[in-house]
């Protein structure tokens, strides 16, 4: 129910004392949270044994300026630096889409950690937030990437989610200060953002991270509390049966729905299978917030690696190499 974050590199007593709760079913690392590769190996270890169930331990890696695990890292470039090679020769695009997300997983799985929040399958429409994290434009071109990008993460056995439903590229605004409100009516939705979410259902994808973005043409509420959005569109019109993840609560535009109580009974009552607490500050509280609620922590087991790949394993393998030197760099277009 609940995914939380840590304060540093290493876990405090108190820390351990919230992975005994029953609510708590998983950890995200930030850039706060790393200092080398073996120490995220350490800590995504220590989260294991403190706690007396499976944990899913989960990072935002998706390449471009949000990397949090950076030295010793393959310097992924953004997303979006692959739609100008797309316009000349799609096929080698996603190809090397593809390659991207191998690489990405196997970092990350090879670290300990089970999970990398990705792809974004926004579209690049000028938002804040966003900006080069999205593959391009075009829902259509978004959506042949995001089955690439599945695919590539599907095949170092690393679950895929999808973010943010149902799509947070074409607002202005970046929740993570600032309300947003995308005014345009479901059959627009549906006929742009919503076509990559489609194509990575259909391509397999575990997980739904949801936008604090609300369009109130379709529903009064942020999507990320929304039963329409969540119950209507995404599992009964959309058939997605995977995992469904609410965005930080700490962020600005969660704050519509209330006090941290408030906004996590809105978006569980909504049908998020998980909240994210990401500030640690926040923590304690939403630990009292969640007593005396039905618990589902099983939700998270099917997103957790199986076997560690380790980085020994990975070094010696022969695709390593070619897949960082085959992607386009990660500082120019």
């Amino acid at each position: 129910m609940l995914v939380i974050g840590v304060a540093g590199t290493e876990l405090t007593t108190q820390e351990r004392d919230w992975l005994q709760h029953d609510a708590v079913a998983g950890v995200i690392l930030f850039r706060r949270n790393f200092a080398s590769r073996d120490q995220v190996a350490e800590l995504s270890a220590a989260i294991r044994a403190a706690a007396p169930r499976p944990q899913l331990v989960c990072v935002d890696q998706e390449g471009g300026r949000v990397q949090r695990f950076r030295e010793g890292y393959s310097a992924l470039p953004p997303l979006q630096h692959f739609d100008a090679l797309y316009r000349r020769d799609p096929e080698a695009a996603l190809a090397l889409a593809q390659e991207h997300a191998w690489l990405m997983a196997s970092e990350i799985r090879a670290s300990g950690v089970d999970l990398s929040f990705a792809p974004v399958v926004d579209l690049a429409r000028g938002n804040r937030a966003i900006a080069d994290r999205a593959f391009s434009d075009d829902p259509q071109v978004v959506a042949a990437f995001t089955r690439a990008y599945v695919r590539g993460m599907h095949s170092v056995g690393m679950a895929a989610t999808l973010k943010h439903f149902p799509g947070h590229g074409t607002v202005l605004e970046d929740t993570h200060f600032d309300d947003a409100i995308d005014p345009r009516p479901l059959d627009v939705l549906r006929a742009e953002d919503l076509v990559p979410f489609v194509a990575g259902i259909e391509a397999g994808a575990d997980a739904v991270m949801m936008a604090h973005v609300a369009y109130p043409a379709v529903a009064p509420e942020p999507a990320g509390y929304s039963k329409f959005w969540i119950e209507h569109v995404l599992r009964s019109e959309m058939g997605f049966r995977g995992v469904v993840f609410s965005d930080d609560i700490g962020m600005a535009a969660a704050f519509s729905a209330g006090g941290v109580k408030s906004r996590i009974d809105a978006h569980l009552d909504a049908g998020c299978d998980v909240v994210l607490v990401c500030h640690p500050e926040l923590v304690e509280e939403s630990l009292r917030a969640v007593e005396g609620r039905a618990l589902n922590t099983a939700a998270l087991t099917g997103l957790i690696g199986r076997g560690a790949l380790g980085w020994d394993g990975l070094l010696a393998d022969a695709r390593y190499d070619s897949a960082q030197s085959r992607l386009p760099p990660a500082s120019v277009a």
